[in-house]
């Protein structure tokens, strides 16, 4: 399957060798240029590494994404991939979000977990839709909170490994035909802001 992929850091860069290692053509990759240190970004260091073409982040539209995508697949990207964008692939967009869906939509879930005191969260693949961490959910799995995590620590040991794992079984699914696709109950949705623009409102 043909993946075009969104992302950056660790977490994009095992994402891309784990689904290059699953047989999948990455043949595409948007990341920002560089990481927080003012070195060449993981992911794209990755790409770049295996002569796959890199596109920074921000640039990526209908007019940019190359022909023959069969699926985008975001993994730590803070794009906002758009239907245009999406209905130039032939499945859509997929991506993984660091809590049990619709719980903790927004991209400082982990924090909001550690802070509010969850016991049990976990990571769910879902497909991307014009609402944030709102699309359908293709998998998605938990896992437990313990005493004294950080939000590094989870991500670190439990959500990270898991986000590679479900991205690879659920691109493989979409490549033999299984497609997943379960609504969110909107009912139970909760969202919070960013961590930075809660502290400006403190």
């Amino acid at each position: 399957m043909n993946i075009y992929l969104c992302g950056q850091k660790y977490f994009g860069a095992e994402v891309f060798t784990a689904l290059a290692g699953a047989g999948h053509e990455i043949i595409g990759v948007s990341s920002p240029a560089e990481n927080g240190h003012g070195g060449v970004d993981r992911l794209r260091a990755t790409a770049e590494s295996h002569g796959v073409k890199w596109m920074k982040s921000g640039l990526l539209d209908e007019t940019t994404i190359p022909n023959h995508v069969d699926l985008i697949v975001t993994a730590h990207s803070h794009d906002f991939v758009r239907e245009p964008v999406r209905a130039r692939t032939r499945h859509g967009a997929i991506g993984y979000h660091p809590s049990l869906l619709p719980l903790h939509r927004g991209k400082d879930a982990v924090i909001w977990t550690i802070s509010m005191g969850d016991k049990v969260t976990g990571g769910s693949v879902y497909w991307l839709s014009d609402v944030m961490d709102g699309g359908p959910i293709a998998a998605q799995q938990h896992v437990f909170v313990l005493p004294g995590d950080t939000p590094e620590e989870l991500w670190r040991r439990d959500l990270s490994p898991l986000g590679v794992r479900l991205l690879t079984e659920v691109c493989s699914d979409i490549a033999n035909g299984k497609i997943i696709k379960h609504l969110q109950n909107e009912s139970i949705a909760t969202s919070e802001p960013s961590i930075k623009k809660a502290s400006r409102a403190a």
